[in-house]
């Protein structure tokens, strides 16, 4: 697995290419801005892209999957059906967070409309970039529909805000819930093993055991409640 970071917006949001070794193929998750650096990036270790892998519809994950779909029109756009209502409003996401729409052009929100979404994410449904094979798990709770890809040959996690070095993700914008997230993190996510790495949207990598050990949202230190995360 070869894995290419680059980190975007003013959000500070990491979007990845992840590609198999051997066929050269790859996904690109979560474009959330500069597509022709991705695409550069892309084409620098000979990479055919397959899909954009959004694992949410956040502006700071999707502000690029436009720009991205001109410059890699094959590439399918992956997104839970869930999340469809918030990738569809991404023209007024700024608007969620209190930024003022004078503002949008200056910060880089001015977004257009989003291409649409060529295949739904399912959970549990198994999906090979190459001969990667990754697991798809919903995990609601940031958002309705958020999904992580889950990688067990190579142990890697991808959660996009589910799950941070030391925090989780926000619950308090549209289709939020804490309680739905806490239900994700200890079925879904802690159950793949300590030893798994956690690829972030935000933030250093860290591992499910770590973050089983001192996170203070897993560990009782800190009570979340809506709003405050």
């Amino acid at each position: 697995m070869i894995i290419e970071e680059l980190t975007v917006t003013a959000f500070q949001q990491h979007t990845r290419i992840v590609g198999c070794e051997k066929t050269r193929r790859a996904i690109c998750i979560d474009p959330g801005d500069d597509s022709e650096s991705i695409v550069q990036a892309i084409d620098k270790h000979g990479f055919e892209l397959q899909a954009i892998a959004i694992t949410h519809a956040h502006m700071d994950h999707v502000g690029g999957v436009a720009a991205l779909n001109k410059l890699r029109p094959e590439a399918k756009i992956l997104l839970h059906k869930a999340d469809e209502f918030i990738y569809t409003a991404l023209p007024e996401q700024p608007a969620w967070i209190g930024i003022p729409r004078t503002q949008w052009p200056a910060m880089g929100f001015d977004f257009e409309a989003p291409p649409p979404v060529d295949e739904y994410w399912v959970d549990g449904q198994s999906y090979k970039v190459g001969k990667l094979d990754f697991k798809v798990l919903h995990c609601p709770g940031h958002t309705p529909g958020h999904v992580v890809l889950f990688a067990p040959k190579e142990r890697k996690v991808f959660v996009g805000d589910v799950l941070f070095a030391g925090s989780i993700g926000r619950t308090d914008l549209p289709g939020g819930s804490t309680e739905q997230l806490m239900d994700a993190i200890m079925h879904k996510l802690l159950p793949l093993g300590d030893d798994v790495e956690v690829y972030s949207g935000h933030g250093p990598v860290t591992t499910i055991g770590q973050e089983r050990l001192t996170n203070p949202f897993l560990t009782g230190t800190y009570k979340a409640r809506r709003g405050e995360i």
